[in-house]
């Protein structure tokens, strides 16, 4: 799985720093968008030739690793 995540990569001069795909300027965010919005991955494969199979995994894969480990709180009632 770790050789999964590193295709996810960060660079200051790239969008703000934010995580994207092997240095390209394609978005972790941007493909988690188009999978929320029913994207399939072959559209996104042919829409972007440039990505791999795996790199939609990747995306996935580093969400997944973000949101795993979130606690929740409950609020306190405000009166």
């Amino acid at each position: 799985m770790e050789n999964l995540l590193s295709r996810v990569t960060f660079n200051r001069e790239v969008l703000c720093g934010k995580p994207i795909i092997r240095g390209l300027r394609i978005s972790v965010a941007m493909i988690l968008e188009l999978l929320a919005k029913g994207a399939s991955t072959q559209e996104i494969l042919e829409d972007y030739p440039e990505l791999e199979i795996a790199d939609i995994y990747a995306s996935l894969l580093y969400a997944h690793k973000l949101v795993a480990n979130e606690e929740i709180f409950e609020r306190a009632a405000v009166s």
